[in-house]
């Protein structure tokens, strides 16, 4: 990944936080990175160099700025707008498949031999999987440090290191400083020491503005599935299936964060947890810079204008958005948040919640193959359609995770029986973060798209970014229904 050093040295001069999280200032005189917007004295050009990760600066030997804490920034949205391989491995090391499955595991997943991943992650990424995953434990490490009181020992295992040598070592490299000393000086702000909960971590998800909390709180609010999910207050609340554990999560969007209050079974889960939510709500996107893009357009700029900031949903676990999905075909979203509700009274794990707004896990895709037809109600083949998606997921003969491209995930969506044009889009989007779908099939934007007396067939000039096109399309299309209540966005199936 080439980096244009002047246009970087611009951004560092302006101290502009847009640019936080795409790429990474190291100073040769003083010997650490930074982020962008950092406020300290902007070094000479001379005695700079830019990184496109983190760990490719810690791979040169630089230290992260304990003062703007660079790996606090948002995630490039480079991720989510790019689908080659390297930047489907960072979704998947982001997601904790190294500390998991191991460096084997992950290029097992992306389909290429361990060699061929290395060599192309430091071509493109200045560094290969283990010292990417090595910077995201670095990341989770300061987190717990910060923002609980657990033991050091502990944090180095849920952190994902092997031993406490590994974590100390670690801890050295990137901060330059003893895990003990790296507590005392940072801030404490939102530490569990306020909350004696076990496993209560509270954390501030930075983002990119401008946010539209209108538009993101609405779907959260709008797609609740009683037992799984609670929306009140303000503050959406949902359980969570992760590897070591379950997790409830209680999410309080504002314009400038995000505030995430976790209850973790496990530890280790933390990082993957915060990918997930970060996916979930579209964090790392550039909205500053997709609304830009969609002005040029005469059709679209009045849209942008109404809503600036609006972001796509993204998916904290690709089994439940499927079977959801196509729970809900052709039914409206009352109507498919209550059926959601049921099939997780009925066969959802049970959870311990201590704010008490949840109930259940989603139920595995094994439990909904074996009983989902004694539980689900509506049309047969719907169905039947949603128990043999469940039995492919349970067998892995579909999978569904973040490091896929997506033809070949729409590829395989289509190959099940009952999964259309719309559901296959629908779930590529929101599943792998993919910025340029358009759900043509979409009735509810269709409608919006004739409201605004916008012809649909133009969309080949609005890509990239299609995907927020139907985010302000289905905006209008909602608004645009005269029924009291709002029905599901839906296509042919």
């Amino acid at each position: 990944m080439e980096l244009d050093a002047e246009a970087c040295y611009r951004a560092v001069q302006s101290r502009d936080t847009r640019f936080d999280g795409q790429f990474y200032t190291a100073v040769r005189t003083t010997g650490i990175y930074c982020r962008p917007s950092c406020p300290a004295i902007t070094p000479k050009p001379q005695n700079v160099s830019f990184h496109p990760t983190a760990a490719s600066a810690q791979a040169a030997g630089y230290r992260a700025c304990r003062r703007c804490l660079p790996d606090a920034a948002p995630g490039s949205p480079l991720w989510n707008l790019k689908s080659d391989l390297a930047v489907r491995a960072m979704r998947l090391i982001g997601d904790g498949m190294v500390e998991r499955d191991g460096v084997d595991g992950l290029s097992r997943a992306l389909g290429y031999s361990s060699r061929q991943l290395n060599r192309v992650l430091l071509a493109e990424l200045g560094a290969g999987p283990l010292a990417l995953a090595r910077a995201n434990r670095a990341t989770t490490a300061r987190l717990l440090i910060q923002r609980t009181d657990l033991s050091m020992s502990d944090i180095a295992f849920a952190a994902g290191f092997s031993s406490i040598r590994q974590f100390n070592e670690t801890i050295a490299a990137v901060f330059a400083t003893t895990p003990s000393k790296l507590r005392t000086e940072l801030p404490r702000s939102g530490s569990a020491a306020s909350a004696p909960v076990p496993g209560a971590v509270s954390l501030k998800l930075p983002l990119r503005q401008p946010h539209n909390v209108s538009w993101s709180t609405w779907l959260l609010e709008h797609h609740c599935a009683r037992g799984v999910e609670e929306f009140s207050d303000g503050r959406y609340t949902r359980a969570l299936r992760m590897p070591h554990g379950a997790v409830i999560v209680t999410l309080t969007v504002a314009e400038d964060q995000v505030r995430a209050d976790l209850q973790l079974t496990d530890m280790r889960d933390l990082a993957p947890t915060v990918a997930r939510l970060r996916h979930l709500l579209d964090l790392d996107a550039d909205p500053a810079a997709v609304d830009e893009a969609l002005r040029i357009h005469p059709a679209l700029a009045r849209l942008v204008d109404e809503a600036p900031g609006c972001r796509v949903p993204g998916s904290v676990d690709g089994a439940e958005l499927l079977l959801r999905t196509m729970i809900g075909q052709q039914i409206s979203v009352a109507a498919a948040n209550t059926a959601t509700a049921a099939l997780v009274a009925a066969l959802g794990d049970q959870v311990t919640d201590t704010t008490g707004r949840v109930t259940h896990l989603f139920p595995l895709p094994e439990a909904v193959a074996e009983l989902g037809a004694t539980v689900l109600a509506g049309p047969g083949a719907r169905i039947e359609a949603v128990v043999g998606a469940a039995e492919r997921l349970a067998t892995g003969k579909l999978e569904l995770h973040h490091g896929m491209t997506a033809t070949e995930l729409r590829r395989q969506l289509l190959d099940i029986k009952g999964i259309g044009p719309w559901t296959a889009d629908y779930v590529v989007m929101r599943q792998l973060a993919d910025p340029d779908v358009l759900l043509e099939h979409d009735l509810v934007l269709r409608k919006g798209a004739e409201a605004e007396g916008i012809d649909i067939t133009a969309a080949r000039g609005w890509s990239p970014w299609r995907s927020y096109v139907s985010m302000h399309l289905w905006r209008k299309g909602i608004a645009a229904q005269s029924r009291p209540r709002t029905r599901k966005p839906k296509g042919n199936s």
